[in-house]
């Protein structure tokens, strides 16, 4: 056994408002993992798909920045 003194003791507890957050964003990082998991599952077995029926990645930039500057505030 190793002669270090345990973690609980020197670990600061959080707010139950901020480790609800924290497990949260846990759970919506998990979430995310197992999408691309999956996709990486179905290349492996199905191939890549056609590029016909790909986006370009210029495409999907250019709608996630719209989305993001949507969810932004306006700036007078």
């Amino acid at each position: 056994m190793s002669e270090q003194p345990a973690l609980a003791d020197t670990r600061q507890l959080l707010e139950p408002a901020a480790a609800d957050a924290v497990r949260a964003y846990a759970a919506r990082t998990r979430a995310n993992a197992d999408h691309y998991a999956a996709v990486l599952e179905d290349i492996a077995a199905n191939g890549l798909p056609a590029v016909e029926d790909c986006t370009p990645w210029e495409e999907l930039r250019e709608a996630h920045l719209a989305r993001l500057a949507a969810q932004r505030p306006a700036v007078a």
